[in-house]
């Protein structure tokens, strides 16, 4: 009995059903401007979608409509849907989960509209659809993995769109080489150089559409001179000089909260430049003043900062502007240069003879006097070592380290170049040096250094430049011209034209120096304000083909 109540229970509820729906098609009136039969609606010329459809129709078509944009939802009241069709409206947006609830469709026909805008996730949650067409939309390009749901696809149209076959359409070229499903030749509209291929064909360059950008990281409330990165026990640290709080400020890297915090503060009057050298056990600050002398610091650990070690003997020293740091055949050296009127740029040299209480740097050769230097650079080149000093009053200067006399000999200058504030060198290629000038009247210029003599190979624009200053993260080369009236313009190497090329802009406040930090396996760079905050960067990779 139980068993026939349970049979008779259900075949009451299966013909109530039945009736039902016999009387919602009985009682569904077909839209205007369409013609329906029992499983399929078509309309022809409407201005929007029909709000009567019974939930059980399987097949729609509107064409020739006015009907602008497909929204999420739009078709989720019918859920029976196999066969979709949207031929010559006026659609030019497609959103995300526009077809959610269509988890039977098989068929989607998108054809001949002007579609502007179609999102990541418009087709999402179409595993049933086998047959795809979005011809002759002018589209120029799709949003990356907008066929990731597509399953079960096995016919694909994109014939009739005018792609730009650039860096945005790189992921398609992957899609179409590795899909299943048969796909429409696609042909490229653009770049010049593509236009006429298919992008099926096209190959795949790699790195092609990696690039890089410069995405601020911290603002740090000093207003520095310089910054001066190095490295003690697998930590990291900045030297800051600032002469408005008059302190040579030191930064440590803190691996936690991936930021630069405060470490030690060194006091002086008027520091103008902090440099750092780390020799055997030995980490120095060489802390150079207006006022007061100069003098190097070194690192305790028992006090767990910096405490005085050294008086540098000055003599004619009157006006620090740079400190140059760099070993030369095991020794040690540091060169101070001096921008007053009668001054004498001054080489020191690395003595360790406890014995003899000599422990520390000591003048050593004297260079360049009466010339108003302002920076110092050195760099080796075919086997030999070079010391640069720029001026305020004449050409850059090249001195040559004579191995005989164990002194740097006048070799020659840098020619049709004045008033030069700063000179860096740089490599580009493994082997090529270039020498970046800054120059604030007039250009600033990239040097080659080419059959025993450096060469202009370019001139940036740069009136009122403070900086031009070279740095590179692995393969990828920049120049950061920066000066107190502008943004700081970022330059990236081209290897085709062997030139710097414009990359972007960034803002830091009165710029002195950029400098690069490596730590975490993240990369920064590191820039000294002269007038606001100084600033760090992070240097991220950026795939374009997202």
């Amino acid at each position: 009995i139980m068993a026939f109540l349970k049979q008779w229970l259900l075949m009451s509820f299966l013909l109530m059903g039945f009736n039902l729906a016999v009387n919602s098609k009985r009682n569904f009136k077909c839209p205007s401007g369409c013609s329906c039969s029992k499983d399929t609606i078509i309309c022809v010329g409407t201005t929007a979608m029909p709000r009567t459809i019974p939930t059980d129709i399987n097949s729609l078509s509107m064409v020739n409509g006015s009907i602008a944009e497909l929204t999420e939802g739009l078709f989720a009241l019918m859920p029976s849907l196999q066969l979709l069709l949207l031929n010559s409206n006026s659609l030019t947006t497609i959103k995300d989960d526009a077809f959610s609830g269509l988890s039977r469709l098989e068929y989607l026909f998108i054809e001949g509209n002007k579609i502007e805008t179609i999102t990541k996730y418009a087709l999402r949650g179409l595993r049933d659809l086998t047959h795809l067409s979005l011809a002759n939309n002018g589209m120029t390009f799709l949003p990356r993995d907008l066929f990731f749901d597509l399953d079960s696809l096995l016919e694909l149209d994109l014939r009739g769109n005018s792609f730009q076959c650039n860096c945005e359409t790189r992921w398609l070229m992957v899609w179409l080489k590795n899909t299943n499903a048969t796909a429409s030749d696609v042909l490229c509209s653009g770049p010049g150089d593509m236009k006429g291929k298919k992008l099926n064909d096209l190959p795949l360059p790699p790195g092609e559409c990696i690039s890089t950008d410069f995405i601020r990281h911290q603002a740090i409330p000093i207003q520095s001179m310089s910054a001066d990165i190095f490295s003690s026990k697998e930590d990291i640290y900045v030297a800051m000089a600032a002469p408005y709080s008059n302190s040579c400020v030191v930064m440590e890297w803190d691996h936690i909260e991936m930021n630069f915090r405060k470490f030690d503060n060194i006091t002086g009057k008027s520091v103008v430049g902090c440099k750092s050298v780390v020799i055997e056990d030995h980490v120095l600050i060489l802390v150079t003043q207006l006022f007061g002398g100069s003098h190097i610091y070194k690192f305790e650990a028992g006090q767990n900062k910096f405490t005085m070690f050294q008086t540098i003997e000055l003599f004619n020293i009157s006006k620090p502007n740079d400190i140059e740091v760099f070993q030369m055949d095991g020794d040690w050296y540091f060169v101070i240069v001096d921008s007053s009127k009668a001054g004498i740029s001054t080489l020191y040299k690395w003595m360790d003879q406890p014995e003899r209480n000599e422990t520390g740097f000591f003048s050593y050769q004297f260079l360049h006097e009466w010339f108003r230097d302002t920076d110092a650079e050195f760099v080796q080149l075919d086997g030999k070592s070079y010391l640069i000093l720029s001026s305020h009053s004449q050409a850059p200067v090249i001195y040559v380290w004579n191995k005989s006399t164990l002194k740097f000999m006048p070799h020659g200058e840098v020619p049709m170049v004045d008033e030069v504030l700063a000179v860096q060198a740089f490599r580009v290629g493994g082997s090529d040096t270039y020498l970046a000038l800054t120059c604030y009247i007039g250009d600033s210029r990239v040097l080659k250094w080419s059959s025993k003599q450096f060469t202009e190979v370019q001139a940036l624009p740069s009136r009122g430049a403070m900086l031009l200053q070279p740095f590179a993260f692995g393969d990828r080369h920049y120049l950061a011209l920066g000066s107190d009236f502008s943004f700081t313009q970022i330059f990236l190497w081209d290897a085709e034209s062997q030139s710097f090329v414009k990359f972007k802009d960034i803002y830091v406040q009165s710029p002195r120096s950029f400098t690069v930090v490596n730590t975490d396996r993240r990369t920064f760079i590191f820039s000294s304000s002269f007038k606001g905050k100084s600033m760090v960067f992070e240097h991220v990779i950026v795939d374009l083909s997202l």
